[in-house]
């Protein structure tokens, strides 16, 4: 058995169908996919895993492990498509395949366990697919057949940091909160599945380039935009006001916890005016100037910071 994954050499080995759901798929000549996922198979319909897929690599490894000595097959993990050369464990929610004529997009990474309502799990006590395994939503449909070619295209979670400070813009002093943010973030993914790109840029306290800069990043795609500074009530605080005209969406509550949290050991906490929003698919951050502050609002967004990805490409409800 070769374990290592020839990513210049990427297929499918097999392709399989259930007719129910809990038991192991069996092989086919072909599939037909449609919005739903597999024609005729039990796991398709309208949620977010419709496809399931694991690497032959990952099904012989765990039969090398098994104490019986028993050779795992195509489909008996309850996959719709066995694959050969792609490594799932290097893959991330919302990275792209295009198999046959079929587009997919990663829409889990594993799963839970289902027990005993598993066929290979009451057989055998352990199961492949919640560590390896990963599923996917149906973007085109089409048909899929037995070594048809798999495209992978990772999508890039792109992350900007905007700083608004006269002096800073000036050189009178080094901008050290946008730094701060892309160093938070770059420990907070660290061990997460996902392909990021940060970008940065300082400006000075002016609505005009801040406006500029919110639309370009949104024109983009930029998934997440920070900003920070400009979040008080001094006469050149206007980052907040800026944003809400801006967002197609506020959300509240991310904020007001935050100030509710770190009122009481820094009081000046309730004259923040930061402000969480939404334009279309990106997520929009101000937070305030000090280093201090954009740790302590990162330390919570930080915990719903995935979810709100994910809901807003209609994962993760």
């Amino acid at each position: 058995m070769n374990f290592e994954f020839d990513e210049t050499n990427r297929f499918v080995i097999s392709i399989n169908v259930s007719r129910e759901k809990g038991t192991s798929k069996t092989p086919e000549e072909k599939i037909e996919l449609n919005e739903f996922g597999v024609i005729g198979d039990a796991h398709a319909g309208s949620w977010h895993r419709q496809v399931s897929l694991l690497a032959q690599e990952d099904i012989d490894r765990f039969s090398l492990l098994d104490a019986e000595g028993r050779k795992f097959l195509p489909g008996e993990f309850a996959e719709n498509i066995t694959t050969k050369g792609i490594d799932f464990k290097k893959v991330a929610i919302l990275d792209k395949l295009k198999i046959g004529e079929a587009e997919l997009e990663i829409s889990q990474i594993g799963k839970n366990c289902h027990g005993d309502g598993c066929s290979i799990f009451v057989e055998v006590g352990k199961c492949v697919m919640p560590k390896s395994g990963v599923f996917a939503r149906v973007i085109k449909g089409g048909s899929i057949k037995k070594n048809d070619r798999i495209e992978y295209f990772p999508r890039l979670l792109k992350i900007k940091i905007i700083t608004l400070s006269d002096r800073a813009s000036k050189g009178e002093y080094e901008d050290k909160s946008g730094p701060a943010i892309i160093n938070f973030l770059k420990e907070f993914f660290e061990d997460k599945r996902w392909h990021i790109k940060y970008d940065y840029c300082l400006i000075p306290d002016d609505k005009k380039l801040l406006e500029e800069e919110l639309n370009k990043s949104v024109t983009e795609n930029t998934d997440i935009i920070f900003t920070t500074g400009g979040t008080g009530i001094g006469p050149k605080d206007f980052t907040p006001d800026v944003v809400e005209k801006f967002a197609d969406k506020i959300i509240p509550g991310v904020m007001e916890n935050i100030r509710l949290k770190f009122y009481e050991k820094v009081p000046s906490s309730l004259l923040s005016r930061s402000i969480a929003a939404v334009k279309s698919e990106t997520l929009i951050f101000a937070l305030p100037g000090s280093v201090k502050a954009v740790k302590d609002y990162l330390s919570e967004i930080t915990k719903i910071l995935e979810h709100a990805i994910l809901m807003l490409h209609g994962l993760g409800h």
